[in-house]
């Protein structure tokens, strides 16, 4: 349901352009989960960004559930980011004066896919029934991503990506984030790429890859 494709992407720098990838090749199955790891500055988030369309590839092709982002148009892509992903960051980026529930239903409701079934399953399984009413700064760092996992899912996107979800997180409560969202995902079409230093965090998915000078390695690739 991802493809890939020899993908480029270079910025400018004083010290002139600095190329992050390099003919990056990434392909993954529908309802599959991988672990997208590499040193710092190995264009991990880079990659995500671009597969998220809130970055142009300079060459290449990137084709999700047959849609190729490379030929959509701004409008196309902002409409193609509400309908067809999720998005779940390091930083929470809750809406500080919505309550939890709202926060919830608000990609959801902008996709035009509000589902009072399965938000109220997300509510459950994701243990926020009593938090509904509070306001993000009334909430733990555990809870706060809890509420963006549940946010990212209640739309059912083809795509979750994830950049370092749980890295805000103590162990033990990243753990159960983690276990959360594999629990939820299990039981949705739902694929999930995600961004992590975290060889422990990496090993609960399905596959990892490893981005070095911009490339994947052959077999991590497929």
């Amino acid at each position: 349901m991802l493809h890939v494709h020899a993908v480029f992407k270079t910025y400018p720098t004083a010290q002139g352009p600095l190329a992050v990838l390099r003919g990056a090749n990434l392909h993954m199955q529908q309802g599959e989960s991988l672990a997208l790891m590499g040193e710092s500055g190995s264009g991990k988030s880079t990659l995500l960004h671009l597969v998220a369309g809130l970055e142009r590839v300079d060459s290449g092709s990137i084709e999700i559930a047959g849609e190729r982002l490379d030929q959509m148009n701004e409008g196309q892509l902002a409409n193609w980011r509400r309908t067809q992903i999720g998005l779940v960051f390091q930083q929470f980026n809750l809406i500080g004066s919505l309550k939890v529930e709202d926060n919830l239903a608000f990609q959801a409701r902008l996709a035009g896919r509000f589902d009072p079934e399965w938000q109220a399953q997300l509510v459950l399984r994701l243990g926020l029934a009593e938090l509904l009413k509070r306001y993000p700064e009334q909430l733990s760092g555990g809870q706060q991503q809890r509420v963006a996992i549940g946010r990212a899912l209640a739309s059912r996107p083809a795509l979750l990506l994830a950049d370092e979800p749980t890295g805000n997180l103590d162990e033990a409560t990243s753990d159960d984030v983690l276990q959360l969202l594999l629990e939820l995902l299990n039981d949705s079409p739902t694929s999930l790429l995600m961004v992590t230093h975290s060889p422990r965090v990496a090993g609960r998915l399905s596959r990892q890859a490893v981005l070095q000078r911009g490339q994947l390695a052959a077999g991590e690739a497929r």
